[in-house]
C-alpha cells in the first residue's frame, strides 16, 4: 500500500457498515482460518492473526504496525468510533472526518478516545473483579524488569479511577512505532510467563485487556500531549445490563 497521510483501521471480525472516507481501512481480525468477508486480512504480511482469541483487537494493530505506512496510524473498531461532537444527523454521519481529524492533529500529535471513569473502582481493582489479579501483577514485574522508568506510573495509574480505553487511538508515525515495539514487547513476555489454560473464553482475551491499562503508562511517561476526542458506539447500550453484570463480577469475586 502507498504511503498515505492518515491511515486508520477498522477492526472488525463480521460484515458491518465502514465509513466511506479513505482514511479508513477495515480489518478481518482474527482472518486466519476464517471465511472471507471481503476485507484485508490481518493474516496477510508480518501477523499475529492466530493470537487473535487472546490477543483481540491488537492483532489488527499488530498487522497495522508491521504492513501499513501512513504519516499518522490508528485503530477504531466496528461499533466504536471517534465521532465529531459538533456534526448533527445518524451516528454514521458523526464518524470522524479526515478533515475535521487533520484539524485536530495541528494541536496534537496523539488522539485518545475521552477517558473512561469507574467512580468507585480504581483501574486496578475493576481489573480485578472482572478477570485475574495475575494479569496485572506479572505485568507489573515485566515492567520492573525490563522498563523500570515506566513503574512509576504503572503503579499511578493502577491507583487512579480513569483511564483511556479500547486500545482506540490515532498516533504519529514515529509514535505509533515506539508504542507498539514497546507494548508488544511486554506483551509478548507476559504471553510466556502467565499460564492462561484455565482462563475461560473471555478472560483469555487477557492481552488486549491488559494492553488498554497500559496505553496511559506509555503516554504519562513520555509525557506526551494528546487531545481527547468523543467516541461513538454504533448500536445501542443496555446500561442496565452491563451495571448488573458489573456488580455481579464484583461481588462473586469478592466473596470468591
Amino acid at each position: 500500500m502507498n504511503k498515505k497521510d492518515i491511515l486508520i483501521i477498522v477492526a472488525t471480525h463480521k460484515k458491518y457498515w465502514m465509513p466511506a472516507d479513505d482514511m479508513y481501512v477495515p480489518i478481518h481480525v482474527g482472518k486466519e482460518g476464517k471465511s472471507d468477508l471481503g476485507y484485508i486480512g490481518d493474516n496477510t504480511g508480518d501477523n499475529i492473526s492466530k493470537k487473535n482469541a487472546n490477543y483481540c483487537e491488537l492483532t489488527g494493530l499488530y498487522w497495522a504496525w508491521k504492513n501499513l505506512d501512513a504519516d499518522y496510524l490508528g485503530l477504531a473498531h466496528y461499533r466504536r468510533h471517534f465521532t465529531d461532537a459538533s456534526m448533527k444527523g445518524s451516528k454514521q454521519e458523526r464518524v470522524l472526518t479526515k478533515a475535521k481529524l487533520k484539524k485536530l492533529l495541528t494541536k496534537a500529535d496523539v488522539i485518545l478516545p475521552n477517558p473512561r471513569n469507574y467512580y468507585i473502582e480504581t483501574n486496578y481493582s475493576q481489573y480485578v473483579h472482572a478477570h485475574h489479579a495475575e494479569d496485572l501483577d506479572c505485568t507489573r514485574q515485566i515492567i520492573k524488569e525490563k522498563y523500570p522508568k515506566y513503574l512509576k506510573a504503572y503503579d499511578a495509574s493502577m491507583k487512579k479511577t480513569t483511564g483511556h480505553r479500547f486500545n482506540m487511538f490515532i498516533m504519529k508515525k514515529d509514535k505509533f512505532d515506539a508504542y507498539c515495539e514497546w507494548l508488544f514487547d511486554i506483551l509478548f513476555e507476559l504471553e510466556n510467563r502467565l499460564d492462561i489454560s484455565d482462563y475461560n473464553q473471555n478472560d483469555a482475551r487477557v492481552f488486549g485487556f491488559v494492553s488498554e491499562r497500559l496505553l496511559d503508562v506509555w503516554i504519562d511517561t513520555n509525557k506526551i500531549k494528546y487531545i481527547n476526542q468523543p467516541y461513538i458506539f454504533m448500536e445501542k447500550q443496555n446500561w442496565i445490563t452491563k451495571g448488573m453484570n458489573f456488580i455481579k463480577r464484583k461481588l462473586f469475586k469478592e466473596k470468591k
